[in-house]
């Protein structure tokens, strides 16, 4: 009997409307567990090499955990994946919510979307129906108003809704696919994705959730590990604020990046209490948790007056790169903002660092007003910088351009304005720096979906695992430390496993982190152990990586600007004279890894190893 997971993968052509179900073996649960992971699998397979991201015969992956729904700690997480329209590299994101349990409970790990339909539709997943009906009559709304009135259409509210806003219908290439009305699954420019496929929203309701292997003992880990952390201040706070407790700290100890990557906190944004974790609880109506979360870290704000909104609380990124990023201590306006990617469906990672790009441009005298439909972009203008969002959101003028992203928009304006997108590989970075996290730098260049801050990093003196010696990183400024490329390592290959079971990240920051492999095994009934569970982590980074290089990406494609390592290096505040030696952190890291730091091509035999036979056939042509 399976426990944890269904076995079965839906399929649905959107062309014809006809779907089919695909059974998968256990076999391929231990080796890739679900989530992303699933989706690498298949879609390596699956995908020709140098498909059109946004043509037809892209795949648009969803996919739950084995252990999303499972009423334990933080799982209620769901990836997508594709071929990314932003980067050309794999793609992926990740969502939390209930949308991935939903999925679980309807009988379903995955569903995979082909082809193109003719006119928008949605479909319609139930543990009995699966549909693909007219969406014409929401194409151009919002998602709050999509969600609404889909739910209403179905007639059941517990329906979970995913669906993209109307710049993922424009194929902006920073679009987000929206669940909940505020949770994103945005990297990657997955909304343009499912935009190219006229597809606006998935719809999934299920009643009937994979059996558990062994509940008491699942019981027994989720209540030692939330009792555990009970006991730490550093959990209580992040109940209270989320991710907004660091908002003022990070902006002036350098983890922020500040003034677009140029500037320092310390001096020229000294106003950071302003929009401080303790600032935005001011607007906090009331706090929401994902799926059966203990942490229950979100909360929706609302602000009255001239700007009526009620909408999900701008975490760290957002907070980040609509004020740190922009010298923006207006919170309102950053609530704004946020409130305006969640509606239309933008990376407010992307969509921040889109206007800081801007914003430089007509500081430099690159660009001016008449190009900007008006507006004239100025650090800290907090009413410039909600007005070209809107553009940018609603796709007008100048705003349509930094839709794309900061690279293709430098690319169009030339005149050196290529100096001030922050970008890796095409997909802006995100707000944490290098200079102050070395690892990142990294994390940044070195994952499959470049400019990720979520794929795993060592963190100086913090990493720890149970069950795993991680040696000490002495002087996290050394890159060639052996220490820190086996603490990469294991870091990394932690969190593929962690985004193949369907578990948030969060979990693993506190004092006492969970033990993902005792929890799977009491899901599953399975007895694997610390090291077999890291070896599938290892798999999915292997095969992530082979789609890049299939694709043709070599490491040397993805490159950190000067300012984001410190060539040159600051002058003053935290992080004065610091420079990141990041090629050396990723050659220890690749020979770890066993892969060519030239080529990036994991060995013919660490793939062999890997049980990934036909991998290593393409990459090295061996029989």
């Amino acid at each position: 009997m399976r426990f944890g997971f269904n076995g079965r993968t839906l399929r649905i052509n959107l062309n014809t409307g006809k779907h089919s179900v695909q059974n998968l073996p256990e076999t391929f649960y231990r080796d890739w567990f679900g989530g992303y992971g699933l989706g690498a699998r298949l879609l390596y397979s699956e995908l020709r090499p140098k498909t059109d991201p946004i043509g037809p015969d892209n795949i648009l992956g969803f996919a739950s955990g084995i252990l999303t729904g499972v009423g334990s700690f933080a799982t209620g997480s769901f990836g997508v994946f594709c071929r990314s329209p932003l980067t050309g590299t794999w793609g992926d994101s990740r969502c939390g919510g209930y949308w991935g349990p939903e999925l679980n409970n309807a009988g379903f790990d995955a569903v995979l979307f082909q082809s193109r339909a003719n006119t928008p539709v949605y479909a319609y997943i139930t543990n009995d129906t699966v549909e693909v009906r007219d969406a014409r009559h929401l194409w151009g709304e919002k998602n709050s108003e999509t969600e609404e009135a889909l739910k209403d259409e179905v007639a059941d509210k517990k329906a979970q809704v995913a669906c993209i806003g109307p710049s993922g219908e424009r194929l902006s290439l920073i679009s987000a696919i929206m669940h909940d009305e505020g949770r994103a699954a945005a990297r990657s420019g997955v909304g343009a994705v499912m935009g190219s496929k006229n597809l606006k929203a998935v719809v999934v309701r299920g009643v009937r959730p994979p059996e558990i292997a062994d509940p008491d003992r699942l019981r027994e880990l989720s209540r030692e590990w939330i009792e555990a952390n009970l006991k730490d201040e550093d959990f209580k706070e992040f109940q209270k604020y989320g991710t907004t407790g660091i908002n003022e700290p990070s902006a002036l100890d350098g983890d922020s990046p500040v003034k677009n990557w140029g500037g320092v906190g310390q001096f020229d944004f000294p106003e950071a209490a302003k929009i401080s974790g303790e600032a935005e609880l001011r607007y906090v109506e009331r706090r929401y948790a994902c799926f059966r979360c203990s942490i229950g870290c979100g909360s929706i704000v609302r602000l009255e007056g001239r700007s009526k909104i009620r909408t999900h609380r701008p975490e760290y990124e957002t907070a980040s790169s609509f004020g740190t990023l922009l010298l923006n201590a207006d919170v309102e306006s950053i609530i704004r903002c946020a409130d305006i990617c969640n509606e239309y469906g933008l990376d407010a990672i992307s969509a921040g660092a889109a206007v800081a790009f801007a914003i430089e441009c007509s500081e430099e005298k690159i660009i001016e007003s008449s190009q900007t439909n008006g507006i004239r972009l100025r650090w800290g203008d907090s009413e410039a910088i909600v007005e070209m969002t809107e553009n940018m959101a609603e796709g007008r003028g100048f705003g349509a351009l930094l839709a794309n992203g900061v690279a293709r928009a430098a690319a169009k304006i030339g005149k050196g304005s290529e100096l001030f997108a922050m970008h890796v590989g095409g997909q802006e970075l995100p707000m944490h720096d290098p200079k102050y996290t070395p690892g990142l730098a990294t994390t940044y260049v070195a994952d499959a979906t470049p400019a990720r801050h979520t794929q795993g990093t060592e963190w100086a003196r913090k990493n720890t695992l149970p069950g795993i010696k991680i040696p000490e990183i002495k002087d996290k400024y050394d890159g060639a430390s052996k220490e820190r490329a086996i603490a990469h390592a294991v870091m990394v290959k932690n969190m593929h496993c962690i985004n193949a079971l369907g578990v948030c990240l969060f979990p693993g920051i506190f004092r006492v982190k969970p033990k993902y492999e005792k929890f799977l095994n009491a899901v599953t009934g399975w007895n694997m152990a610390i090291h077999d569970y890291l070896q599938v982590g290892e798999r999915i980074a292997a095969i992530r990586q082979a789609f890049n290089i299939r694709e043709g990406f070599r490491p040397s494609d993805f490159k950190l600007p000067g300012r984001v390592i410190g060539r040159p290096p600051q002058d003053r505040g935290p992080l004065k004279g610091i420079t990141v030696d990041v090629e050396s952190q990723v050659r220890e890291y690749f020979k770890l890894m066993d892969w060519d730091i030239q080529t990036g091509k994991p060995s013919f035999e660490r793939l062999l190893k890997l049980g990934l036979h036909d991998v290593a056939r393409d990459l090295h042509s061996k029989g």
